[in-house]
């Protein structure tokens, strides 16, 4: 069969399991309750007004990178960021990547070494799994998500397996993007301190949301010195792009050498360089507390506003609230709802999360307003009162009683 037949099969398969993806354009009149712009940055004017003054005072900025950072795309100005982002997240040292993406893949495709062992939590981004496949690690775990206990147990039974000289990875994030969870890295900490590990932190989602002038949860609790690398990248709650490993000296150094995502990518361009500084001149401001502030407070609204049945609404305390709707089916067809009253939500379906915990995504953004909170409630709630939507989902082969009933098991 010639090849784009194959892969016209492949994607004919996915069509018939309703898993398709497809490229879409958001209503610019719609409200957005989707995107990781958690400050509102974005569209905020004060970042806008910087980030001009700031590119002024170039008189000819140049557009493009020109290469990757280890031909002609490094420069001055990002040797100087690299320093300033390292000194704000209290670390000997940062390293600016063209992406999360290249920065996760970069790390564990390279820094593990031969015969070492990676443990991850079972929710941790596909980057890093991407990365990991690439490792020399001999070993390769996961543990059950937040827990704790289990993660000890692996340790134990990894720790059997494995020369005592050889170092053991394990990786988490600090904010889980789709339940919106915070790892108890208090009791991480604790845990893997009798054995040889290296604990990785991915502060993707609490980057500019958490911590002192939005330093991220490592900083928050203190753990600087007890988590040996930290992601933080530029392209959710800071609208920019781009992200930067946080480190020992030396393993900055280490990553320049065999980083492949750094060495073979064209770096990012300058202007790109220049959003990063003013998002963090703006985040650490006055400016970044009352955004986060705002933040909270509506995050406070939504959580003790919207009326569902128990545990339909997963707990989190971050911009980041899920509706479990299991079903794929429930998933899209309760996004498309909130999408017509105006307001831009994505549904996530399985294999992006397990089986039986799809659900709608609402991410809460600073500059939203309270009304528009309260509005998006009442379209929600409306949706699971209404007695035509009802019979509607009754008609499938999953109904919205059974939906109920697995929601309020999970």
């Amino acid at each position: 069969m010639p090849l784009l037949d194959q892969l016209d099969a492949t994607l004919e398969k996915r069509k018939k399991l309703k898993l398709l993806r497809s490229l879409v354009v958001a209503s610019p009149s719609s409200v957005d309750f989707s995107s990781n712009d958690f400050l509102g940055l974005a569209r905020n004017k004060v970042l806008q007004e910087s980030y001009l003054k700031e590119i002024s005072t170039f008189p000819i900025p140049p557009l493009g990178s020109t290469g990757s950072r280890l031909l002609d795309g490094n420069s001055s100005y990002v040797e100087a960021l690299d320093k300033f982002i390292a000194e704000f997240h209290k670390a000997e040292s940062a390293l600016i990547f063209p992406s999360g993406f290249d920065a996760n893949v970069g790390f564990f495709s390279s820094v593990p070494q031969r015969g070492d062992a990676i443990i991850m939590d079972e929710f941790i981004h596909a980057s890093v799994h991407d990365g990991v496949k690439n490792s020399r690690a001999a070993i390769v775990k996961k543990f059950r998500h937040n827990d704790v206990d289990h993660l000890k147990e692996t340790l134990e039974e990894i720790v059997k397996k494995i020369d005592p000289q050889r170092n053991i990875f394990v990786s988490v994030e600090s904010l889980y993007s789709m339940d919106g969870d915070i790892a108890p890295l208090n009791d991480i900490v604790e845990v893997i301190k009798p054995f040889n590990t290296y604990l990785i932190v991915d502060e993707a989602h609490a980057t500019g949301v958490y911590g002192e002038q939005g330093r991220g949860i490592v900083c928050e609790l203190g753990l600087e010195r007890k988590v040996f690398a930290r992601l933080h990248t530029f392209g959710k709650a800071l609208a920019s792009n781009g992200a930067a490993i946080l480190g020992p000296k030396i393993l900055r150094t280490y990553l320049i050498n065999y980083a492949r995502p750094l060495i073979f990518s064209t770096f990012l361009p300058f202007n790109s360089l220049i959003a990063i500084n003013c998002a963090y001149k703006v985040m650490s401001s006055e400016v970044g507390d009352q955004l986060r502030q705002n933040l909270r407070k509506l995050i406070h609204i939504f959580r003790s506003n919207i009326n569902l049945p128990s545990n339909m609404l997963l707990p989190s305390d971050s911009a980041i609230q899920s509706i479990l709707t299991p079903g794929n089916d429930n998933a899209v067809r309760l996004s498309r709802v909130i999408q017509k009253s105006g307001y831009n939500v994505k549904p996530i379906r399985s294999p992006t999360v397990p089986n039986g915990k799809e659900r709608v995504r609402i991410c809460i953004h600073s500059d939203n307003t309270e009304e528009q909170i309260h509005g998006i409630i009442n379209v929600i709630e409306n949706y699971f009162k209404n007695q035509h939507v009802t019979n509607e989902m009754n008609n499938d082969n999953d109904t919205f009683t059974n939906n109920y009933q697995i929601a309020s098991k999970l």
